[in-house]
């Protein structure tokens, strides 16, 4: 914004330069024509004793006309300097909001490299300090990340801030309100105006501890864009945010090929994950076995949940990704997971256990979409089953199903999952545009 400012500022200084010159070389400079006498003016009723002299002893000027049109034609440059200095403003307020987005959640890195295609310097992960800048929209965006982001140690460099925060537990919880607080300082301190919050939520959608926060609350957040199906979504100040791929586990940005599209593949289906005990991935592992499918599918079952790959261990994952045409999405605490995002960007179809967990989110009597709220409502072209027994009959039909088909298929998917990163960026950017630009009421 500051930036915005002294570029107006210079455009309006230089217009009012040129005009200066342009006035001084009309005053004092441009040649002027020499005067000459009227003639005598002759009555129609003949001549009289003496010359009739024009009103206010004037004299009368031959080039008046043409000094007329000088003046109409000096008229029209400086309406023409005037349009351009208002179009060089109008331009720099198309490009007016600054937005600085600081990362302190991996979902942030979802938002910026994944959704927003941007570039991150340097590129090594492990940096301490990572960042990176585009232009979209009306809005100019920064985006910083790194353990070495801390609260009071980094340059503020716009007014509007989003905020990028864990909020699964209640150590996460401690740690982004540090950050709230902060903002809050800023706030109150006139170096920052407006705030937004992008929030990994709970799973089981316990948020309550963010709604202070939010300004319909009395608090100072604009916006909220929260993952999960919180119940508090309404499109107005509180917006869903799509879960995205495991990027705290390096899961990469993924460029579909030629060979992703058409390849024929090894596998019906994959499943590599933790099953818990008395779950309905218990049900799954058994209906696989019992058919003979887990033959077919690239499965890789574990009991204990593992929160970071290793090299091989992610390189197994995307090739059994990459390699089946089917991906099985059974749910977990929340029926949104990574993986449902991870198939995507390899053009496996997600085969969701499409059933309503446990917890505070959407109630599926009161709202018709839920679970995944967002992705039917943008229209995944995913499978959707309520019980695993359902899961032999869509490997059958698999078995059936020419390369063609699949090929198709594969095309239609990831050109919705494009489709859908593009429409979040721009629902995003549109969202804080109308909310931190002043609206033109004249």
């Amino acid at each position: 914004m500051r930036g915005a400012r002294k570029r107006l500022c210079s455009a309006l200084l230089v217009a009012y330069g040129l005009f200066s010159l342009y006035a001084a070389y009309t005053v004092f400079l441009r040649p002027r024509r020499p005067a000459a006498s009227r003639p005598p003016h002759r009555d129609r009723h003949g001549p009289r004793g003496i010359d009739h002299v024009s009103l206010g002893n004037e004299e009368w000027n031959p080039w008046e006309a043409d000094e007329k049109s000088e003046q109409v034609a000096a008229q029209q440059r400086y309406e023409n300097i005037l349009k351009l200095v208002q179009n060089a403003r109008s331009q720099l307020e198309q490009t007016s909001l600054r937005v600085q987005i600081w990362g302190k959640a991996a979902i942030g890195l979802y938002l910026w490299q994944h959704i927003f295609g941007g570039h991150l310097e340097p590129a090594d992960v492990t940096a301490q300090w990572r960042e990176g800048s585009q232009k979209a929209g009306k809005t100019h965006f920064s985006f910083i990340t790194g353990p070495s982001v801390v609260p009071g140690y980094f340059s503020v460099e716009a007014e509007n801030v989003v905020l990028v925060l864990n909020g699964r537990e209640k150590a996460k919880i401690a740690y982004a309100t540090q950050w709230l607080h902060y903002a809050q300082t800023l706030l109150q301190t006139h170096k920052i105006q407006h705030v937004a919050v992008v929030l990994l939520g709970n799973e089981q959608c316990n948020n309550e501890w963010i709604q202070p926060y939010l300004k319909r609350h009395g608090g100072f957040v604009n916006l909220l864009f929260v993952t999960y199906d919180y119940a508090l979504v309404n499109e107005e100040d509180i917006f869903q945010w799509p879960l995205g791929v495991a990027t705290y586990r390096n899961f990469p940005v993924v460029e579909p090929s030629w060979s992703m599209l058409h390849d024929a593949r090894s596998y019906l289906c994959n499943f590599l994950g933790t099953v818990y005990k008395n779950s309905s991935r218990e049900t799954l592992m058994e209906i696989l076995k019992q058919d003979g499918f887990d033959k077919l599918c690239w499965i890789a079952a574990r009991e204990q949940w593992q929160p970071q790959e290793t090299n091989e261990s992610l390189k197994n994952y995307q090739d059994a990704l990459l390699q089946s045409d089917l991906t099985l999405c059974p749910v977990g605490i929340n029926t949104e997971c990574y993986r449902i995002y991870e198939a995507c960007s390899y053009g496996s179809v997600p085969v969701i256990e499409d059933v309503m967990t446990r917890g505070d989110c959407r109630n599926s009597s009161m709202y018709h979409s839920a679970p995944l709220q967002l992705l039917k409502t943008m229209g995944a072209p995913f499978i959707f089953i309520k019980n695993w027994k359902e899961l032999p009959a869509v490997l059958e039909k698999e078995k059936k199903m020419s390369l063609q088909e699949k090929i198709q298929r594969r095309k239609k998917l990831i050109e919705w999952y494009q489709n859908f990163k593009a429409w979040m960026r721009q629902k995003f950017i549109s969202t804080l545009e109308n909310s931190f630009l002043p609206s033109d009421k004249g």
